[in-house]
């Protein structure tokens, strides 16, 4: 599934039981937005999923404990507070207690116990924040939260971003309207090994939370998990889906049903334009590329071709100069850890352009169609493995000289 660029709405729909705010509280630069918090209306359910980086930040280990503990004790998150500027991650015990002291703040301001507050922050690793910023950034957040600032919401979580990712869909389930909407920020130190570097999505529809648990792991797997921009997986990494059963229907519980699956579906289209939002905005980039993989001998086979030609430096440099040397990216499949392949069966085209057949060059390939090909904004690059009925899709961009300039003179 590719979602079209053009296709991406600026109006996003409010979800009924959310309301939002960012505010400049001076985190780390003074006139910008910095501090974002998400309301969550009384009765909503949250799941998420986090990063595997071994050196998970401080507010990744409490939200994930706080998370934890309310669905287990019947007192669910009521607000997400996102802070940019610092990631609070290999700062050790210190920056722990500051993750936690943020929680207390917004709970003493906001009514609500500590455990009932999900803190995510990103920036840069390794650095404490102070905590008078929050002291004086949550009473004006809580006082401006509007069900529609949605996108002030988006660029208060942005850091090397461009732009905002807001994505948003309203559906009909039986004769009740449900609507779905999120965000997401992230542009480098991209490849999710979970979930997305910070994603919140929501909707208003009654899903059970055994079911709403199980799909944010499969959406995240379907979108997030399927993006790179430099192969690098993030200390912060989080991605969390709320439903605040607003509308006024059944709860969802079963997920055969057909209108569990028409919600799925839309999710799912959701989750996945915010993370192609993310690739086409990635550090530097000037190609949004879909690398699609068929005939592995399993899905994990097909990922990790897949995988293993968007995270090539030389693919994704030959991508950027518009440079149809399509050995690097037979050399990429070549490698890539899977036990076995046939490199007689491989095929490999760049969009309709075949360029591989059979393991070599494809007898009628001329380098002018190829070139042509990769001019473009848009490459799809396709292969054919032969070797059974797996299949993978991942998307990624180019390596070009802006993202070498953006990540040296990221700290000055």
């Amino acid at each position: 599934m590719k979602i079209d660029a053009q296709a991406v709405s600026s109006q996003w729909f409010p979800v009924p039981g959310v309301r939002l705010a960012a505010v400049a509280a001076g985190v780390k630069k003074p006139g910008r937005r910095d501090l974002v918090i998400l309301a969550l209306a009384e009765g909503s359910r949250t799941a998420g999923v986090f990063t595997l980086n071994r050196f998970c930040a401080a507010p990744v280990q409490i939200a994930k404990a706080h998370l934890s503990q309310g669905n287990a004790h019947n007192s669910a998150p009521r607000y997400l507070l996102i802070n940019t500027g610092y990631a609070n991650a290999g700062t050790g015990a210190e920056g722990y207690a500051r993750a936690q002291a943020t929680c207390e703040l917004l709970a003493a301001q906001a009514g609500c116990s500590p455990q009932q507050v999900l803190p995510f922050s990103t920036g840069v690793i390794g650095e404490l924040f102070t905590l008078a910023p929050f002291e004086r950034g949550i009473p004006e957040a809580l006082a401006s939260l509007d069900e529609h600032a949605w996108g002030v919401a988006a660029e208060g979580i942005m850091t090397t971003d461009t732009r905002p990712k807001v994505a948003t869909r309203r559906l009909l389930l039986g004769e009740t309207e449900i609507t779905i909407t999120g965000m997401a920020k992230g542009a480098g130190m991209i490849k999710p090994n979970m979930a997305t570097m910070l994603g919140f999505i929501a909707t208003d529809a009654p899903i059970a939370q055994p079911l709403l648990d199980q799909w944010v792991q499969q959406l995240a797997d379907r979108s997030f998990n399927r993006i790179t921009i430099d192969g690098d997986t993030s200390t912060n990494d989080a991605c969390m889906l709320v439903a605040t059963g607003q509308a006024a229907m059944p709860e969802i519980t079963d997920a055969a049903a057909d209108q569990a699956r028409t919600l799925y579906h839309a999710l799912e289209q959701v989750f996945v334009e915010l993370a192609q939002g993310i690739v086409r905005d990635g550090e530097g980039a000037t190609k949004f590329v879909e690398i699609a993989v068929t005939g592995a001998a399993s899905p994990a086979d097909a990922k990790a071709v897949a995988e293993t030609v968007a995270h090539s430096p030389l693919v994704k440099t030959a991508l950027f100069a518009s440079d149809p040397n399509w050995g690097r990216i037979l050399a990429a499949v070549g490698r890539a850890p899977i036990a076995a392949l046939d490199v007689d069966q491989v095929d490999i085209w760049l969009d309709d352009v075949q360029i591989v057949a059979s393991g070599g060059v494809a007898p009628d390939y001329a380098e002018a169609r190829g070139a042509a090909v990769m001019a473009q904004g848009d490459i799809a690059i396709r292969i054919r493995l032969g070797e059974g009925a797996g299949e993978a899709t991942v998307w990624t961009c180019d390596f070009s000289y802006d993202y070498v300039k953006i990540n040296a003179e990221y700290r000055t």
